[in-house]
């Protein structure tokens, strides 16, 4: 999976325990368990590998921020929940969030 540097340096610091991600179609062979290789955009040369330690699908991303306070995420500092999901905006449509759902992915480095 591709990252920006911002939350792919938060992973590597071990500060980013959650990624959150369409329940698309390539999303749905994922298991706990696995290992996941994530990029670093723009070039895609730097790679982390961190070990997927839970799933929970959601309907929407307010249902997942309903689940969990906004301290729970790396981002925290930064977003309120309003403003998170109008982030997740900027990046995926509503309509592809209703058409996948959500997928919270707990992750652990390796």
């Amino acid at each position: 999976m591709k990252l920006n540097e911002s939350p792919f340096e938060k992973i590597r610091s071990g500060e980013k325990i959650i990624e959150i991600r369409l329940y698309d179609d390539k999303r749905k062979n994922i298991n706990i368990g696995d290992i996941i290789i994530f990029s670093k955009l723009p070039d895609l040369k730097e790679i982390l590998s961190v070990k997927v330690t839970w799933l929970i699908r959601y309907q929407s991303f307010e249902d997942l921020l309903n689940d969990f306070s906004m301290d729970y995420f790396w981002c925290s500092k930064d977003y309120d929940k309003k403003s998170f999901i109008e982030a997740m905006y900027k990046i995926y449509t509503k309509e592809e969030e209703g058409k996948y759902w959500v997928l919270w992915i707990k992750i652990q480095l390796v």
